[in-house]
């Protein structure tokens, strides 16, 4: 509420007057500031009925700054005129003055002076006239002393063609006592607290009415999603920690880059249709590395690299079908595979953050996509220790330090862990439970890592999580 003094003080003078007063009258007489009694009127009108207030408006002209300073010290022109002595001025010496071009210029309009360009030393300027009348300036003394209703509507333009006067509106309130004035002011209770209920007090209590139609607060613009906060965070500190982001651009996948290279059985519930999304058009993929299929296809049917593979009729118009892919782990396979292919075999981090697809039901905990952590790392004579201590260090960037590990089953994993965290402490009289944080964590198997072409004694770990709930813990 505005300054409860002014607001009283405001009362006292409506009460002294009939029929109201101007709220710039009010600001003159009580010494304060317009604005200051607009901001009392409208406290008072949030109380009830103890003032009307009619909002009206006018116009009035106003000397600019350049109009104030002529009206103290005279005209350009007339300051010209008073300027040059009985045996003229040199033009150059004038025209250094601060108000030598313009009042130049208006006082030769006006005959007051003249310019002989034939003296020695340059042009000179005489006075043509024994004395002026500076009219300019007694025009804005007049508005000065709010006397502006005697100018012509001419003056007042030319005026205002050379900056001199501006017309201003002004904006003021019209205020009357209402039905219920009073020349105190209570302040009126915002919120019913459970001690007024308790006590009673409530009754005797006034309550500010509630403005329905008042505007709320404007949303904040320009701010990225929660989740997308959350990728910007994980992919700093995979950056921090050396990795590289793989390239996650191809949402659609065949069927063997999804499936069958990560050693899944074409048999796999999670490759029906109620788990996956398949496309019809193009409905099969045609281009693979043939001879890495073939070592794929040999795999899934008879075993190899120290597995006994799963003994079941491999189709390749299975591993064909395009698919919106269900992990980001495709792209790992891929990108291992074109690893393989180098002449020379080097260590390398990678790393991805991108969306993936599953056929769920949708409702409040599911939707038909989320976003997934992926990550590689390829060198020699890595183990699980390894992989721990990665793990480890990107959830201590993330302020997660207490985890645990529990052994678990994944195909292109062996050996293979889920990781969670865990809170030490008492939640409501209950021990916090435990939050995974991750599955499909774990050492490449010999299969996936041997069969694109690496060379012996080369492994991988790999991790792949979804980030979806992650803000949640």
């Amino acid at each position: 509420m505005a300054d409860t003094g002014v607001a009283e003080a405001l009362l006292r003078q409506i009460e002294k007057v009939d029929g109201g007063a101007d709220s710039l009258e009010l600001a003159n007489s009580l010494g304060v500031d317009h604005q200051v009694v607009v901001g009392a009127v409208k406290s008072l009108q949030a109380l009830g009925d103890v003032i009307s207030a009619e909002l009206r408006s006018s116009k009035h002209w106003e000397l600019t700054e350049e109009g104030t300073e002529i009206a103290e010290q005279g005209s350009h022109e007339a300051r010209v005129f008073g300027s040059i002595p009985p045996e003229g001025l040199p033009q150059a010496e004038l025209m250094k003055r601060s108000f030598g071009k313009i009042g130049f210029s208006k006082a030769m309009s006006n005959k007051w002076i003249r310019l002989d360009k034939s003296t020695e030393g340059g042009p000179r300027i005489f006075r043509t006239v024994e004395s002026i009348q500076d009219q300019v300036r007694e025009t804005l003394l007049l508005v000065q002393r709010g006397r502006s209703t005697q100018l012509e509507e001419k003056e007042k333009n030319e005026l205002k063609k050379r900056k001199l006067l501006s017309e201003v509106t002004v904006k003021s309130y019209w205020i009357t006592k209402d039905s219920s004035f009073s020349t105190t002011v209570s302040k009126q209770e915002t919120e019913l607290t459970p001690e007024m209920i308790a006590t009673g007090s409530w009754k005797e209590k006034k309550f500010k009415p509630y403005n329905f139609e008042a505007m709320g607060v404007a949303p904040d613009c320009g701010h990225l999603h929660p989740l997308m906060k959350v990728r910007t965070q994980f992919r700093q500190i995979f950056l921090e920690m050396g990795f590289t982001e793989m390239p996650t651009n191809n949402f659609i996948e065949s069927s063997f880059w999804n499936f069958d290279s990560l050693f899944q059985p074409q048999q796999h519930p999670a490759r029906d249709q109620h788990d996956t999304f398949f496309l019809s058009e193009p409905e099969l993929a045609h281009q693979f590395p043939w001879d890495y299929l073939e070592r794929v296809k040999r795999v899934h049917s008879q075993g190899g690299y120290g597995s006994q593979g799963y003994k079941y009729d491999w189709k390749l118009e299975e591993a064909q079908k395009n698919i919106l892919r269900t992990h980001t782990t495709a792209v790992s396979a891929r990108m291992l595979y074109k690893l393989a292919q180098q002449e020379t075999f080097s260590p390398v981090k990678y790393f991805s953050i991108d969306r993936v697809f599953r056929n769920e039901t949708l409702d409040a905990t599911h939707l038909a996509e989320f976003h997934q952590i992926e990550g590689v790392v390829a060198d020699y004579g890595m183990t699980l220790g390894d992989l721990m201590g990665v793990l480890h260090q990107f959830f201590t960037k993330l302020g997660i330090t207490k985890l645990r590990f529990k052994p678990a089953y994944n195909p292109y994993t062996e050996p293979s862990m889920e990781v969670f965290s865990y809170h030490e402490g008492e939640a409501y009289g209950l021990l916090v439970p435990l939050a995974e944080l991750g599955t499909q964590t774990g050492l490449s198997s010999p299969i996936r890592s041997l069969r694109p072409g690496l060379e012996h004694g080369a492994s991988s770990l790999d991790r792949s999580y979804g980030t979806s709930s992650w803000p949640l813990l």
